[in-house]
């Protein structure tokens, strides 16, 4: 059986489009477009994930005409399902032809787009997920480091559970506790792997003298939390950490907050993400932190348009009236990744060729410098990793309504900068 890949290898023609990088690059015919394919979470109760794309892809392709690069998008969304995600990807390769497929947002959406990819030897360039469970929630038995593979097409950028836990454990170092954590780890990609007694937060965690408090998996959209918090009431804990969906933790802090239960911190990620999810518990959401992975106050430019984080999110704000979120940053990074790695590649109907090029990608973009070098990385993930740089931040009331996202760590990326410090929550 061909791949698609090679079937292509033996079909297509390429004659020369001039970029305005300079590069020279062969065209899939006379004038055609160049394919990308995007998968993410529009729908579903990963959607927040996915709520600044059709903004993002919008300017990306305005800034793509302005160079005179033809570019084509085909968006699909995975509906917050990883079957429905590897059907699209499918779909994408074998009925739409793209030439490099672009996925963002939790592994539940990153797994199965870049599994496929990598059978069908499509390149594909994935974010927005800890690389942990990404790589290794890949691996033909994730239990078993000596039969881990790297992968030959597929690529991802983004930090690790090694990162997270250094920002966390920073931030909770600013609070007076007395070290004990509950943890909420659901049943899925990444609360198995932030659980993990390996590669997760238990090990780290005690080392550093704290207590975890793990009342074992959940259920993505439960609707009673009072077992957990019954547990970390009983445990005495004044930390609260996990990695929960949207509506999941506002289900969460609601009943805890009728239950009587009032952690001095809590750092949750995922959820604590978003605007609209702080939002959404009204006054209860003061003080709530999260990681923080892209803000306007990062000091980094678009290497298509030259716009600066700030200008990227006021522009946001600009156009659809909401308050800018982390998403966008990575969402436009993943196109300035696409163009620079097709602009070099010596044929985007070739995946070896497009594989080759975002190997060896050195690129400044809107979420930091990428580059698939393997620095920070263990050995086994260093081809097919880029880390970038993670702070974490606090979400402050505004006094005429509304919430701030302010930076309150930056031990591990002190050229972002801080904007407060940490506050325990009232």
């Amino acid at each position: 059986m061909l791949t698609r890949r090679e079937l292509l290898k033996t079909t297509a023609a390429g004659s020369a489009v001039a970029l305005t990088s300079g590069f020279p690059m062969p065209a899939i015919a006379q004038n055609a477009a160049i394919k990308l394919g995007y998968v993410s979470p529009q729908t579903g109760p990963l959607a927040a994930f996915g709520e600044a794309d059709s903004f993002v892809i919008d300017a990306f392709l305005m800034a793509a005409k302005a160079k005179g690069l033809n570019y084509e998008i085909i968006v699909k969304d995975s509906q917050s399902n990883p079957n429905r995600a590897a059907e699209v990807a499918k779909q994408l390769i074998v009925d739409d032809e793209v030439n490099l497929m672009l996925v963002a947002s939790t592994p539940e959406t990153t797994n199965p787009v870049a599994t496929t990819a990598e059978a069908e030897g499509m390149p594909c360039i994935s974010t927005v997920a800890p690389w942990q469970p990404w790589f290794i929630g890949q691996q033909g038995n994730p239990g078993d480091p000596a039969s881990w593979k790297p992968f030959d097409y597929a690529f991802h950028f983004f930090w690790g559970l090694e990162d997270v836990i250094a920002v966390f454990t920073n931030m909770w170092a600013q609070v007076e506790t007395n070290k004990k954590v509950g943890g909420l780890f659901p049943n899925d990609g990444d609360g198995n792997a932030w659980g993990d007694k390996v590669v997760g937060f238990p090990p780290v965690l005690e080392k550093m003298g704290y207590s975890l408090n793990d009342p074992g998996r959940y259920q993505n959209m439960t609707d009673d939390f009072s077992a957990q918090i019954n547990a970390f009431k009983a445990g005495q804990c004044e930390i609260i950490t996990g990695v929960v969906i949207p509506p999941d933790f506002t289900t969460f802090w609601n009943q805890a907050k009728q239950q009587g239960f009032v952690p001095k911190v809590a750092s949750i990620g995922k959820a604590l993400l978003f605007p609209q999810a702080v939002e959404a518990l009204g006054n209860a959401g003061h003080n709530l932190s999260s990681e923080v992975w892209w803000s306007p106050s990062h000091p980094f430019k678009s290497s298509l348009t030259g716009e600066t984080s700030a200008e990227v999110a006021a522009a946001f704000t600009k156009t659809t009236g909401r308050p800018w979120t982390q998403p966008i940053g990575f969402a436009h990074a993943l196109f300035e990744l696409a163009v620079d790695a097709l602009t070099r590649a010596e044929d985007p109907t070739d995946g070896d060729a497009v594989a080759a090029a975002i190997a060896a990608t050195r690129l400044d973009t809107l979420v930091g410098p990428i580059a698939w070098d393997g620095k920070g990385l263990p050995p086994f993930a260093a081809k097919n990793i880029a880390k970038t740089p993670l702070v974490g931040g606090q979400w402050r009331l505004k006094d005429g309504g509304g919430y701030d996202l302010v930076i309150t760590d930056n031990k591990t990326a002190p050229n972002i900068p801080t904007g407060g410090t940490m506050e325990a929550i009232a």
